[in-house]
């Protein structure tokens, strides 16, 4: 016969006297018990005979776990060589044990990552602080790059003698894919595969500081699309969208450098962030670029000029950061690109139209 919840726990209480209980109601209405047993302490429970107390882990206990450990478990002296090395390097970084152990951390360590790492490194041996944790690059033997997450910690097994730290490194090469993934497109404008908006601000704010604070130069393009209401109007937001397309392409093909940005600054509207470009290499860009979208031959009948073909409108402000400017926002950059682009667009479009303005520098009061 099945027993009720109440004799049911009566009986389990009287099997074991330390179980403790919660009452526990679900929406249904139906009353269960749900059991948790407390741990019992060598204190207050029965004791532990001290001969057969575990004592501190020993140097065969610290191996036996790292090395039945999937991740790369590393212990390191002051200077940041290792005395120690897991042997699933040899599967994460393809290097052996050994050749970890001679070669130094810093013929491993990536070099852009290698700074930082030494000083996280110095702060645990100088006791600043006890753990650390920190993502960085390892070279694999084949010269290829792993991104790994390294958790550090400070090991003292001789209060007399140098730490030593002790540190696991995890691969963690498919997330860091993904992030860089979902950062691409969180930084893309879904229309046309150009820059977004935030892209732009991002990299417009960023050379604008790096302007003012070396004492260098920077242009900014403003393109828009001549007449582009009248094209939708005439053949439809889809047309549209094709057309908006097709200039994008032919944009990110003129501008050449790697370091420049290309974005979609809203609606018709494309800007192109120039680093470390002056007012007449800007101005042969962006010819270049309306020269690339006259050449598209888009049929626009809504269009003034001769060919009846879409065509774009450009702006070109050039910032040059000099003791004595008085523009210290990037704001007065865009402020001055669009200025030339309405200029563009009076003088009868289908053209370039350029500025200057001078940067306050930042280190100088």
């Amino acid at each position: 016969m099945p027993l009720s919840p109440l004799s049911y726990k009566e009986f389990v209480k009287g099997l074991v006297p330390h179980l403790q209980w919660e009452e526990y109601k679900p929406m249904s209405g139906i009353t269960s018990f749900l059991s948790r047993f407390r741990r019992l302490s060598s204190r207050s429970k029965s004791p532990v005979n001290a001969e057969h107390r575990p004592g501190p882990p020993n140097e065969t206990d610290f191996r036996m776990l790292a090395e039945s450990s999937n991740d790369v478990i590393c212990r390191m002296g002051a200077d940041m060589i290792a005395v120690y090395v897991s042997p699933a390097v040899e599967r994460v970084f393809g290097w052996t044990a050994q050749e970890m152990m001679e070669g130094g951390s810093g013929g491993f360590i990536h070099p852009d990552d290698a700074e930082q790492m030494a000083h996280l490194h110095e702060a645990l041996i100088d006791g600043q602080q006890e753990t650390s944790k920190a993502s960085f690059r390892i070279l694999r033997k084949d010269g290829t790059a792993v991104w790994v997450e390294g958790n550090a910690r400070v090991v003292r097994d001789d209060p007399t003698a140098q730490p030593e730290v002790v540190i696991v490194m995890r691969d963690i090469s498919d997330r860091k894919r993904l992030e860089d993934e979902l950062l691409a497109l969180s930084l893309t404008d879904a229309l046309t595969g150009l820059g977004n908006r935030r892209a732009f601000d991002e990299t417009l704010a960023r050379e604008w500081d790096r302007t003012s604070r070396e004492g260098s130069q920077m242009s900014l393009l403003l393109l828009d699309i001549d007449h582009f209401k009248r094209f939708n109007d005439l053949y439809g937001h889809q047309a549209g969208d094709d057309c908006l397309r097709m200039v994008a392409l032919a944009i990110k093909q003129a501008v050449a450098r790697p370091g420049d940005l290309v974005a979609r600054y809203g609606g018709e509207e494309i800007a192109v962030v120039l680093p470390n470009t002056g007012a007449s290499g800007a101005e042969v860009v962006a010819e270049r670029i309306r020269r690339a979208v006259e050449a598209l031959a888009v049929h626009h009948e809504g269009n003034v000029n001769e060919d009846r073909t879409v065509t774009a409108s450009i702006g070109v402000a050039t910032a040059f950061s000099r003791v004595g400017g008085s523009i210290k926002m990037p704001e007065g950059l865009l402020l001055s690109a669009d200025n030339a682009l309405y200029k563009a667009k009076y003088k009868g479009r289908n053209c370039v139209s350029a500025t200057v303005l001078l940067v306050a520098r930042e280190d100088v009061p």
